[in-house]
């Protein structure tokens, strides 16, 4: 019978840690006895370092104590599930969880309440980036259809304007064909750049730090008076396949912008970390290296902050409106994204990119 109780037990362990959902039990004393794989990269824990903590202390409710909801259900043997809850792990980040708690009946085992997680801001947060995939990808492909119906009559107009130049005979007069050829070459400037470069991306090691210390030399050159800028990097982070040249631009944009909101007297901070087993749109990838950009600036109006990587929109007076869409193309190009959080005194960008191409 005992042998019997062993193989079950083993059984549901191997189950249980091959969900993809973060499952936790708890004994009597509301102490943990068991956490699979899931639930260690849910919460950002090792099984190893957890293992006999509290409910209380693994699992930290601001909004009410957990271990009363969890002896209320030890009391009872009623299951309940709280939805939306949100916990606040180990390393600081608040998560949003549903959370189900049901009682354990099983024979000789030393569990007495099953608690189940699933996270629920991932998957806000994955059609969110789906959909600003979608978004970027028709807006590219209408910008594309708008350059070549523009780009055509646009050097039929500059041919003509040169040909016309070499018939007239008053220098005052070419002044003004002058102007139709720069204007023309202008706007064909700003066409380019909304699309951004045509040709692929040359991939070769790159160590991301090298790249973010490069942008940081070229805003302490363009802004000698501020603001301060601060870092703050994860040195174990390995080289990604990419191209320096795009990446240091798309940086580039997104730190500028920071470093005008900022102001001399603002600070601006580059951080760098690794995310496991991490979904980008609708593909998962084992390796994301997430760069964060952030500033201490006023913040990005809320009626802006849905359509800020559309081209030429823009919060700044003057401002052109291509640098974030520009950037997001550059990612793009890499298989990554840029996200964006903004409040008053802190503006968030968040780069994501495969540290390793998926093997599917």
């Amino acid at each position: 019978m005992k042998q019997k109780t062993l193989e079950n037990n083993q059984l549901a362990s191997s189950i249980l840690g091959n969900l993809n959902t973060a499952v936790l039990l708890f004994d009597a004393e509301l102490r943990l006895c068991y956490i699979n794989s899931a639930g260690e990269l849910l919460l950002a824990v090792s099984a190893n370092a957890v293992l006999g903590k509290t409910a209380g202390d693994l699992v930290p409710c601001p909004a009410e104590p957990v271990e009363e909801r969890l002896r209320e259900s030890q009391k009872t043997r009623q299951p309940f599930t709280e939805r939306e809850v949100e916990l606040r792990r180990p390393d600081g980040e608040l998560i949003r969880v549903n959370c189900t708690v049901l009682p354990v009946h099983q024979f000789e085992s030393g569990a007495d309440l099953l608690m189940e997680l699933h996270q629920v801001d991932r998957q806000i947060r994955i059609t969110r980036e789906e959909h600003l995939i979608s978004q970027h990808q028709a807006t590219q492909a209408l910008l594309r259809g708008l350059a070549h119906e523009i780009k055509n009559p646009l050097g039929g107009l500059r041919g003509a304007a040169q040909l016309l130049e070499r018939e007239l005979p008053s220098q005052d007069l070419r002044e003004y064909t002058r102007i139709i050829i720069d204007e023309a070459d202008r706007l064909q400037g700003l066409l380019n750049r909304m699309l951004g470069p045509n040709q692929l991306p040359q991939l070769r090691e790159v160590n991301i730090h090298h790249v973010l210390e490069h942008v940081r030399s070229l805003l302490s050159a363009e802004y000698p008076g501020g603001p301060a800028i601060g870092r703050d990097y994860d040195p174990s982070i390995p080289d990604l396949r990419a191209d320096s040249d795009r990446l240091i631009q798309a940086l580039l944009n997104i730190a500028r912008n920071g470093a005008e909101a900022a102001g001399d007297n603002g600070e601006l901070s580059f951080r760098t970390r690794v995310l496991r087993q991490f979904t980008l749109g609708n593909e998962l990838h084992r390796l994301v290296l997430r760069v964060e950009i952030e500033d201490t600036g006023p913040g990005i109006p809320e009626k802006l902050l849905d359509r800020i990587f559309f081209p030429m929109v823009s919060g700044r007076t003057g401002g052109s409106g291509l640098g974030l869409p520009i950037a997001q193309e550059l990612i793009n190009q890499h298989g990554g994204l840029i996200e964006c959080e903004s409040r008053p005194g802190s503006t968030r960008f968040f780069v994501y990119l495969p540290l390793e191409p998926n093997e599917d």
